[in-house]
């Protein structure tokens, strides 16, 4: 188990540096500009602890990354991705981890999203590429399913995010003017999920 989280971090670090600076320009358009270096700070944060997370199991080290996203990440990303791994790494069971426990631990990450952003999907955030992710795997029958269902709804709805208009966050204050532009936290939340389906999909060969 250990191996696979830190293929994890490994893969989930190497997606957020390399498009940090798409980040940035993404959020310049319709937000701070400061997403790609927030998201850059924090994952090079868990790079860090990369050995120490791995030793842990899967519940224990989802809180204690989102802890760490917490304390190194600005903005509302930080409170934002932490709530979303804490709170799947509380549903998450010490052991084994089947797809159904996933799907589960995955959906009650989204709840904590919600909650603590007091947003839903439609308002161009992130929630509009975990809600669809979420209904993926809850709807997948098998790994194979649920990863290229993941993979597929984290595409579409971040894509969906361009002919919205965001009601949440500083992108708000440009109304009309926010639409034709891709979310950048919706942008990373689709980076996250690619990384982990790629490294489960390299695991499995499916």
């Amino acid at each position: 188990m250990a191996d696979l989280t830190a293929a994890f971090i490994d893969a989930c670090v190497a997606n957020i540096l390399d498009h940090a600076d798409e980040l940035t320009a993404l959020d310049q358009a319709i937000g701070d500009g400061d997403h790609g270096l927030n998201m850059k700070r924090g994952f090079e944060a868990i790079a860090a602890e990369r050995d120490a997370l791995s030793d842990l199991d899967p519940g224990a080290g989802l809180q204690k990354a989102g802890m760490t996203l917490v304390m190194k990440v600005g903005g509302a990303s930080g409170p934002l991705y932490g709530s979303f791994l804490m709170a799947m790494g509380k549903a998450m069971p010490e052991e084994s981890v089947s797809l159904d426990d996933f799907a589960q631990a995955f959906a009650a990450g989204v709840d904590a999203v919600k909650s603590r952003g007091k947003s839903d999907r439609g308002e161009k955030t992130m929630l509009d590429v975990l809600g669809p992710v979420e209904d993926a795997l809850k709807q997948s029958a098998s790994t194979a399913d649920a990863l290229a269902g993941a993979t597929a709804a984290a595409d579409e709805g971040l894509e969906s995010t361009r002919a919205m208009q965001a009601t949440k966050g500083r992108a708000s204050f440009l109304a009309e003017r926010s639409v034709d532009h891709l979310d950048p936290g919706a942008r990373s939340s689709q980076l996250l999920v690619h990384a982990v389906c790629q490294v489960m999909q390299g695991k499995t060969g499916e």
